[in-house]
């Protein structure tokens, strides 16, 4: 990779612990706040204040998503989708993954889920969980996000954890942010205004990373 496109990732804040939960598995942004998905609850906070704004009761053990009106969330072996209002279930569909799946988001009419240790990104149908299409990668794949047409996700192996955007067709990487050792990354989401929401993982913790202008083209 291009040493240009390679780059140390700035982290700008960091939000949690939240409450007696002892980890982060996703995370989304509802154009307002940032959710966490903290095990047994979905956890609304400000990104202004770090205050706390919304507690729901729900399964949420890897990836969350939001399509501009509904909470999509893995739990187990399958995929829910969940009123912000309310906290209600309303619809559930299977997740590509069969219970290794890890990050999730919604862009261009899709759920787009990551596959941890099976190293793939699937976009599936949000009404069936069919699979559209399968993005491969040679990492293991945590958070996935897309911002500005762009697709990134986030790895995870050891001590190491990178946030990559990666082309479409061929699954290489176009840019890489390397975060600081031990830093993990579970959950990913862009808010769209710059930043990228990453979990934590066991530390509980949500932290903010800058996105980095796009890397000069050969």
């Amino acid at each position: 990779m291009p040493v240009a496109a390679r780059q140390p990732a700035e982290v700008v804040r960091e939000y949690g612990p939240f409450g007696d939960a002892s980890a982060v598995h996703g995370v989304t942004h509802d154009g307002h706040r940032v959710w966490a998905a903290t095990g047994e609850h979905l956890v609304a906070f400000d990104p202004a204040s770090g205050t706390t704004t919304r507690t729901l009761d729900v399964a949420c053990d890897a990836g969350t998503a939001f399509d501009g009106t509904h909470l999509y969330q893995i739990a187990e072996a399958r995929i829910d989708k969940i009123d912000p209002v309310t906290g209600r279930v309303l619809a559930t569909i299977p997740a590509p993954g069969g219970g290794n799946d890890s990050g999730l988001t919604w862009a261009e009419g899709s759920l787009w889920v990551g596959q941890y240790q099976g190293r793939k990104i699937h976009q599936i149908d949000p009404a069936t969980g069919a699979i559209r299409r399968t993005i491969e990668s040679d990492r293991f794949v945590t958070g996935v996000t897309w911002v500005d047409g762009e697709l990134w996700h986030g790895t995870w192996e050891g001590d190491e954890s990178t946030l990559r955007h990666i082309d479409l067709a061929s699954g290489a990487v176009v840019q890489q942010l390397d975060l600081p050792p031990g830093a993990g990354v579970s959950g990913l989401e862009s808010d769209g205004a710059g930043l990228f929401y990453c979990g934590g993982g066991s530390s509980g913790k949500v932290r903010a990373v800058r996105q980095p202008k796009a890397p000069p083209r050969a």
